[in-house]
């Protein structure tokens, strides 16, 4: 089969991998010459720690699909660092105990650690924390330079052709197939599409599905440092990450909110801090959250946050961190369904419309992408 993709982020990207293994032709329209989207304005976090327990098995899946590819592509820079959420109160430290011991804790890799242990694994912790949640199988990718890795060895097969400056104005189905019209006049024929059309939601999302999907614009804050000096072996987050990812729901986490509160910066702007260490020694650091059902986006980021991220991070290091090298937003799609991992839907025979993994691209693509060809037999 012919299977043309529409977009060229990580879902895009994981759907032509999924269909191009199984041994079909691809064809991946982008409408710039490179994605500019979520894709590779995240953290690259193959994330694990905090997923909700019905999309654990997925996550798990994604994960493994990332260490496949990534020994296939190394270029893709994965690596299974691992996290620690590092925790400072008794309320937090509450959290960390509760989940550490549940169920799923195995499945999730969690070990819960003290300073000493904290600091065997990740040296350059050497700031003020009382413990330390490890997540064994949270991993990295390069988010700036997976894509084209992965675009280069899809290219080698034969099976791959990647159209890039070119936006699609038109979808057309019928019994012989689909065409994909495009703002240059081309017309691409296929079996099949695959539309991932990010946070682009109207245009020819909308025009598809006949109606808005139902997913919501999240809007996040970020920044990189020079490289640090030093290896920051695992990632690393703060406990506010426990109010915010829905795998740490539970009595003792109403217990932490109840009784300790966020500070007004990262309670206003929805933070968690998030923090990994790029292969050329650069820090990555967030994020903040801003939800588009809220209010307009506006154009510009806010100094505060990454004050705040700042501070934090240098008191779990216990250094001051080089100079900021970069700042940027991006906005990614969630899906409304908090049952779902995205928001996939067949609109006419042979032709599929797939996004608002949220801010899960990174993680759960390989396995969106593995998904969908099982939908559609691929």
């Amino acid at each position: 089969m012919k299977i043309i993709v529409i977009g060229g982020g990580i879902l895009g990207t994981a759907h032509a991998w999924s269909a191009v293994v199984r041994g079909h032709r691809v064809v991946q329209i982008e409408r710039e010459r490179e994605a500019r989207g979520a894709t590779v304005r995240n953290f690259g976090l193959v994330w694990i720690s905090g997923r909700a327990p019905g999309e654990l098995g997925a996550a798990q899946r994604s994960r493994d699909l990332w260490e496949k590819i990534g020994t296939e592509v190394p270029g893709i820079g994965f690596r299974p660092c691992g996290s620690l959420t590092m925790v400072r109160t008794a309320a937090e430290l509450a959290v960390a105990e509760d989940v550490s011991t549940r169920p799923d804790a195995a499945d999730r890799g969690f070990t819960l650690l003290d300073p000493e242990a904290v600091r065997q694994i990740n040296p350059a912790l050497r700031g003020d924390f009382r413990a330390g949640l490890h997540c064994s199988r949270d991993g990295a990718v390069e988010s700036r330079i997976a894509l084209p890795a992965l675009r280069t060895h899809l290219a080698g097969t034969g099976r791959y052709d990647f159209v890039p400056g070119r936006e699609v104005r038109s979808v057309e189905s019928a019994e012989s197939g689909v065409s994909v019209r495009d703002d240059h006049g081309t017309t691409h024929h296929g079996d099949a599409v695959i539309h991932c059309p990010g946070a682009i939601h109207g245009g020819l999302t909308r025009e598809l599905l006949g109606a808005a999907p139902p997913v919501r614009r999240v809007r996040l804050q970020m920044m990189q440092t020079a490289p640090l000096g030093e290896q920051l072996t695992t990632a690393i987050a703060d406990s506010d990450s426990f109010r915010y990812y829905p795998g740490f729901a539970g009595d003792a986490l109403e217990g932490l909110t109840a009784s300790q509160s966020q500070s007004t910066v990262a309670a206003e702007h929805r933070m968690q801090l998030l923090c990994v260490q790029r292969l050329d020694g650069g820090l990555t650091i967030g994020d903040t959250h801003e939800y588009d059902d809220d209010a307009v986006f506006g154009f510009d980021v806010t100094e505060e946050p990454y004050e705040h991220l700042r501070q934090v991070v240098e008191s779990l290091l216990g250094r001051s961190l080089p100079g900021i090298v970069r700042r940027w937003s991006g906005v990614y799609s969630q899906c409304l369904d908090p049952a779902a991992i995205a928001f996939r839907e067949q609109v006419s025979p042979g032709v599929w419309v797939v996004t608002g993994p949220g801010g899960r691209g990174m993680t759960l693509g390989p396995a969106i992408g593995e998904q969908t060809a099982d939908l559609m037999n691929l």
